[in-house]
């Protein structure tokens, strides 16, 4: 079994390498290799209800302009990792556009890859 450090340090890079860089850069490709196909994502934004599926993110990141393209700011970053065995929350801050995500990205490891099975996010004040 992993440890919780290198758990920590795999998911870590997973964010980094694939779910912040996938979020910047509009590359679904890379968000797809981070997600689960059954994942959901909920929340608020802008005060309003937020619940879409997987498919329906990945086409609004395909049709927007990426925040890379879009020339405005762009800051993702880890505030905490918690692992158990094979389930792991991420709480993280993103910062793109006009808004300011505060997320638990919910993790399983599944056949040795982390991926995020649950999206959970909140349009907050900065």
């Amino acid at each position: 079994m992993e440890s919780q450090q290198t758990a920590k340090i795999a998911i870590s890079q997973v964010l980094k390498d694939y779910y912040f860089k996938g979020i910047y850069e509009g590359d679904t490709s890379l968000l797809i290799e981070v997600y689960h196909p059954g994942t959901l994502l909920f929340g608020d934004v802008k005060g309003e209800p937020y619940a879409k599926t997987l498919a329906a993110y990945l086409a609004g990141v395909a049709q927007r302009q990426s925040p890379r393209d879009s020339g405005k700011p762009f800051k993702g970053d880890i505030l905490a990792i918690k692992v158990v065995q094979s389930i792991a929350l991420a709480e993280v801050k993103v910062k793109m556009y006009e808004f300011n995500y505060h997320e638990f990205l919910s993790f399983h490891k599944i056949e040795g890859k982390w991926l995020i099975v649950n999206k959970m996010i909140a349009d907050v004040k900065p």
